[in-house]
């Protein structure tokens, strides 16, 4: 047989610390409350539309506002869902 040494095998990446529960539950309550103006706008302008057949100029704004918002909302309740998913940077490793 021959002296060939084994493959070098990679590091291990050390495991990321999982977050907190309560930052979980913070981001997910602060989400919900996001969604909120998103609904509203939904309401607001689906009634304006029914109703006139098009958004009103001075709503229009305030509509296009609460669904950013809601979207926010909608992005910090997957951030908080998905968790952290990062990889470490190799300055950080120990």
């Amino acid at each position: 047989m021959s002296d060939t040494p084994p493959p070098v095998l990679p590091p291990v990446p050390t495991p990321v610390e999982p977050r907190s529960g309560c930052l979980t539950a913070f981001m997910v309550i602060s989400g919900v409350i996001l969604l909120l103006p998103g609904l509203c706008a939904l309401l607001f302008g689906g009634a304006s539309v029914i109703d006139g057949g098009k958004i009103d100029s001075d709503i229009a704004p305030l509509v296009f506002l609460g669904l950013v918002v809601g979207i926010g909302g909608v992005v910090l309740i997957w951030a908080a869902i998905r968790g952290r998913k990062a990889p470490a940077h190799p300055g950080t490793q120990p």
